[in-house]
């Protein structure tokens, strides 16, 4: 379904032949149809083995699988890839049946089929210049299934495996809708699971499963897109000042309802603290904020034994998790984070600049509807015009809030 899905979102079938053509793998054949789905249409991928052709009939075990791929002519990151992918589909059929990973086979023509739904999906996502990928929860279906091993309940025992700490759910349709294949793909390819982040789609996908349930449509979709930025450039139309307009670039505009609310989705990264120099914070705090964190802050806590500690929280994007948390390892006494997703709802704002009898002052204009509006002056500019004219700082501030916007 996957594969389906990529097809029909603009894969070229040509392009993926050839480079299915790279794996030493002959005796199989794609067969790309459109078909319906409860009404709806998708594109069907069916890999059709010829078994009196396959020249690989030991394609079995974990040391097979390894030799077709390292012995392919793909690219470096899509055999890394794939490798994961397989071992970790390996390892999970190894935990369950309580067997040796070495000793663990799959199906002599299930194999294959398994090799080119991985590998067709690592190449389509390649050759569609797919940077990053979101997922929904999972449905994994009910009722059981028949396997080799009997019959098992579903989700089937290696798929449950696979999908530790991701998000599923179960519907009343008695069948398999997440097979092993299918889990170990999303599950090690996905960046995150939950609702669909804030993008610009420009192509739609629809992949079909074999099954036409009467309920709903046994179909996967695929959206491809620019990812936008809950704070995307919002320019002003008025400004043609080159610095206002870097300023703005941070923030989403939305001129036709006057302005409003934006969710988006952070992520929080948290550790405790208890045997740091605290002159040592506010040079982090300073590294994180460069590295793109959203807000940094302090906390004090109490920790074990009764010591006075600090919690330092960072708030930043998902794509920017990593490279916090590598700072905040490597600059601090911390030996560990902790991390999770969230969601948060934020005005939308604009950055402007404002005359006062002092000159020009940034602001940071917040907008709800078309009636409430909060103006917050720019720290940085008042501390700047504070120290250029030695007033107090306060009364630059509160010049900024008797303009009139």
């Amino acid at each position: 379904m996957i594969l389906g899905a990529l097809v029909d979102a603009g894969l070229p079938p040509q392009k993926l032949k050839k480079s299915l053509s790279r794996l030493p793998i002959t005796g199989y054949k794609l067969n790309i149809k459109k078909v319906k789905r409860a009404g709806i249409q998708a594109t069907k991928v069916n890999v059709e083995i010829h078994a009196s052709r396959i020249t690989h009939h030991a394609v079995q075990k974990w040391k097979d699988i390894e030799k077709i791929i390292k012995n392919s002519t793909l690219s470096d990151e899509i055999k890394q890839k794939g490798l994961r992918i397989f071992k970790r589909l390996f390892e999970a059929e190894a935990k369950v049946h309580g067997e040796r990973f070495e000793d663990i086979h799959l199906h002599e023509l299930g194999a294959i089929d398994c090799i080119i739904d991985v590998f067709g999906t690592l190449i389509g996502i390649d050759i569609l210049g797919i940077k990053k990928i979101y997922s929904s929860p999972l449905n994994l279906g009910s009722g059981t299934i028949k396997t080799g091993h009997g019959i098992l309940p579903v989700p089937a025992p290696a798929t449950a495996e696979l999908l530790k700490n991701v998000p599923v759910y179960s519907s009343d349709i008695n069948f398999e809708l997440t097979t092993p294949t299918g889990a170990v793909l999303i599950s090690t390819l996905a960046d995150s699971f939950g609702p669909m982040p804030d993008m610009q789609i420009s192509k739609i996908g629809t992949g079909a499963g074999s099954k036409d349930f009467k309920k709903q449509p046994n179909v996967l979709r695929v959206f491809i897109g620019e990812e936008t930025e809950n704070t995307p450039p919002c320019h002003s139309r008025e400004s043609r000042n080159p610095e206002k307009n870097k300023l703005d670039s941070c923030f989403r505009r939305n001129d036709e309802n006057q302005g409003g609310f934006s969710e988006q989705k952070i992520t929080i990264i948290e550790t405790n603290i208890d045997d740091m120099n605290p002159q040592i914070y506010e040079y982090i705090m300073e590294k994180l904020f460069k590295a793109g964190a959203l807000d940094v802050f302090l906390t004090q806590v109490i920790m074990k034994k009764g010591r006075p500690g600090i919690k330092l929280t960072a708030l930043c994007s998902e794509d920017k998790r990593d490279e916090l948390i590598e700072i905040i390892l490597k600059e601090t006494t911390s030996i560990g984070v902790r991390f999770y997703e969230t969601q948060r709802k934020i005005l939308q704002r604009t950055i402007e600049s404002v005359d006062t009898k002092f000159g020009k002052i940034k602001v940071k204009i917040s907008r709800l509807g078309a009636d409430m509006v909060k103006i917050t002056p720019e720290y940085e500019d008042c501390k700047k015009i504070a120290k250029k004219f030695n007033i107090p700082l306060i009364e630059v501030i509160k010049s900024v809030s008797s303009t009139e916007k």
